[in-house]
Order: structure tokens, then sequence, then C-alpha cells
């Protein structure tokens, strides 16, 4: 068995694992069939809370009631579509959806281009196939097969990244709630709690449009971005303590001053909305999302800078050098946006914001 204190990523069950059992242990709830815990307690998982005497720590900063309607969807039999731009915390929601309600989230599918069909029922080990035929032993089962076996939840990520035959595969999966193995002469039934969880980025809703039959099957909760600066930092703090414990980079660098994240996070919602926070100024934007997962990994990165090549604490060098990497992804139209936001809003607000602004335009 591997070694989990040194896996980069652990899933969010083991992550949270004291959580969820001290969630489990303190239940007062109906539990519905085949979940670990009532929709109450998981409400308290993904938005925070006590469950005896251990704190639950807020996985999801945002709009208490969209988690609620997500978890009484995964109630019924409906499927969950979470929506929303990029960075919005939809992939990390259904993660926690899935830990807290059946302990298990990794029976997920990334949605790509290259997704087939096989990859959502199921798929053959060929080599025992040509030997013995079709045979149970044969059968590679898909995330979504063993989910329905289980009665358990599977995920699909960028659900709108699949092509339309792939997308039309989960249609009768999730209006019959079986799936047939011609193979086999035999078809397995869903059991009590199965569902599924997708997700689908606004940006790409033109790669793979879903189709309204489809859409149809799914409860869609939208989840927005962060309403205001501080919730938005909230989150970016949060998100960067539990990301730099994990990759180990608080042994080496300080966690950024709130005055570090105040600034990014201001730099990436004037650039995301072309104007600044006050609506005085209009900006150019960048094509570039600059969403709130981008600020978390800015800010991780910017923490390795600090950690490997500086005194350990995030300086304006180590910010800059992050921020240009993140702002500018297209050399022409990106590189002219932030050279304006350095000389017409980053310039002009004061000692405070001097030290990142020289060091910003000395690398372009």
């Amino acid at each position: 068995m591997a070694d989990k204190t040194n896996v980069q990523r652990l899933p969010a069950e083991e992550l949270f694992r004291a959580e969820i059992d001290a969630l489990i242990a303190a239940e007062k709830h109906p539990v519905p069939a085949g979940w670990r815990m009532s929709p109450r307690s998981g409400l308290t998982y993904i938005c925070g809370g006590q469950a005896g005497d251990t704190p639950i720590t807020p996985k999801y900063i945002g709009h208490q009631r969209l988690v609620e309607i997500a978890i009484a969807t995964l109630v019924t039999d409906r499927a969950l579509l979470l929506i929303g731009e990029p960075g919005t915390a939809k992939s990390w929601l259904s993660e926690h959806l899935t830990a807290a309600i059946n302990g298990d989230s990794t029976r997920v599918i990334q949605g790509t281009a290259g997704t087939t069909e096989e990859q959502i029922r199921y798929s053959w080990n060929y080599a025992m196939l040509i030997a013995q035929g079709p045979s149970p032993a044969a059968m590679l089962k898909s995330p979504v097969y063993r989910a329905m076996e289980e009665g358990a939840i599977a995920r699909v990520e960028e659900i709108s990244r699949c092509a339309s035959e792939v997308q039309d595969a989960l249609i009768s999966i999730l209006s019959e709630k079986r799936i047939s193995v011609p193979e086999l002469g035999i078809e397995v039934p869903a059991q009590r709690g199965f569902s599924i969880i997708a997700t689908a980025n606004t940006r790409d809703k033109g790669v793979n449009e879903m189709s309204a039959a489809l859409k149809r099957r799914f409860n869609i909760v939208v989840l927005p971005s962060p309403e205001s600066l501080e919730e938005e930092m909230e989150i970016v703090r949060t998100r960067v303590e539990q990301l730099s414990s994990g990759l180990g980079l608080d042994l080496a660098a300080q966690l950024p001053a709130g005055e570090v994240v105040e600034k990014v996070c201001t730099i990436f919602r004037e650039l995301r909305s072309g104007q600044t926070l006050d609506g005085a100024q209009k900006l150019k934007g960048t094509s570039g999302v600059l969403s709130t997962a981008e600020a978390i990994s800015l800010l991780a990165n910017s923490m390795a800078l600090a950690g490997s090549f500086g005194g350990g604490a995030i300086t304006d060098r180590d910010l800059a050098a992050a921020l240009q990497g993140a702002v500018i992804k297209d050399e022409d139209k990106d590189g002219v946006a932030w050279k304006e936001y350095l000389q017409n809003i980053m310039k002009k607000r004061g000692s405070r914001w001097l030290g990142l602004y020289k060091e910003c335009t000395e690398l372009l």
C-alpha cells in the first residue's frame, strides 16, 4: 500500500476523515439509503459548523442555499449539474459532496474531447475477451457502472467537453437507471442512492453544448463568482493554506499576508470585470479568466518562489513574477492590457502599491 504521507494530493475523504467521522458519530437525523450521513450533516460538512467537540471547517464559502439545493437534489432520483465560470469551485464542491455522502469521491470521469462512450458504460480486457469470450471477469466497469452497482454517486467533470454521443450515453442511464450489457445478456439496475454529479464550464458551453434532453435529466445549480472582495479573499486564504500544507510549501515559506491576498484579488477582480472596484474607471480586459482558482495557484507559486529562492515571506518581486505568467496568456492583447493597468491604475495607487508596480514593470 502506498504511503499516504507521500501522496501529492489526497482525496477529500482522506484529508477530512476526522471531520466526516465526527459528523457520522454525532448523527441525529435520518440518513438516506446509500448515504453515510444525513443531508443536514452533509450541509454542516460543506459549509462549516460543529460536530460534538470537533469543529467542521467550511469547504465552500458562498451561498448556503445553493448547497442546500444541491444536497436536496441528490436525495431524489435526479442528477445534479453544477454550472459556473472557471474557478467557481464546481469540482471542489462535487468532490466534497461525494466525500461526505459516500466516503469515496474517486468514482470520477474527466470529460475531454477524447472521452469515449465505453468510459461512461464499460469496456473489456481484450486479452481475456479473446481467450475466454465475454465474461464478468473480462469486463472493465466504468465509475458510473460501479456507482450504479453500489448505490453511490459518480462524478462527470466538464461534461460539455465530451462529444455528443458520449453525453447521449448518459440519457438512458439517467432515464432508465440501468445499464444493459448485451454481450452477457444482462441488465444492471441502479441501487438506491445512485446519482451523478456533473460539472460544466460556462466558458466552454459551445464546445459540445448539452442537448435539451440531457439537461432535463439534471437539476441545475449555477455557482456564481464571489460577490465581494472580502468573500474572495476569504476563499483564497483558506484554499492557499490547505494547498500549501498539502504540498509542504509552508515548511519553507510563510502564508501570504493579508495585504498580499488583497492585492492579488483586487487585480484579478478589476481585470475580470473590466473596471476598477469603485467603478470609476474602465479597463481593458484580458483573454484569461483570472478566476479565484487561478489566484490560489498564483499565491501558491509565489510561496514556492519565496521559500525556494527568498527569505520565506512573499515579496513584491515574487508576486510580480507570478502575476506576469497569470495575466499575460496572449502576448499581444494581454500585454497591452497589463501595461495600461500598471500605468493607469497601479502606479497611481500610492506607496502601498509602488513596490509591486516597479517589480511588474521591470518584467515587461
